[in-house]
């Protein structure tokens, strides 16, 4: 299939198609449910779906924490694969040392909670209690 990417410094494509387009999120409503709740700023400036992003626009996306800079190098109508949609954008030095540094305290520190699930039993009750000091 032939994907045609437009890299004229005019060519503009909504956001959140481009965020789409680009495989950030698998949804475009995912994208919108992102671009709604200010995880997604074009310019430092948060916005709405509708907003067109052009070539040259600097996107900031926060996706579970990890924190993506990228510039917009081109638009596509549609969604390719990924060797398509890595076209699309340039990823800055500095996030990628950002993203790099977050990866690895993800693999060297592990959160306490995660590995909880559900309410505690009986027996964990007794030792928070205990720890709590309530009787």
């Amino acid at each position: 299939m032939n994907y045609k990417i437009s890299t004229e410094p005019d060519a503009r494509m909504r956001i959140d198609k481009w965020l789409w387009a680009a495989r950030f999120f698998k949804t475009r409503s995912l994208a919108a449910d992102a671009l709604e709740k200010g995880r997604v700023r074009v310019g430092g400036a948060a916005v709405k779906p509708a907003k067109d992003v052009r070539v040259g626009d600097l996107v900031v996306v926060e996706i579970e924490r990890v924190v993506w800079e990228v510039r917009v190098l081109g638009v596509c109508e549609v969604r390719g694969p990924a060797s398509v949609a890595h076209t699309l954008y340039a990823e800055t030095p500095d996030s990628q040392t950002k993203r790099a540094a977050e990866a690895e305290r993800r693999r060297t520190y592990r959160e306490p909670a995660a590995a909880l699930q559900g309410r505690p039993t009986k027996r964990d009750r007794r030792i928070i209690d205990k720890l709590s000091g309530g009787d």
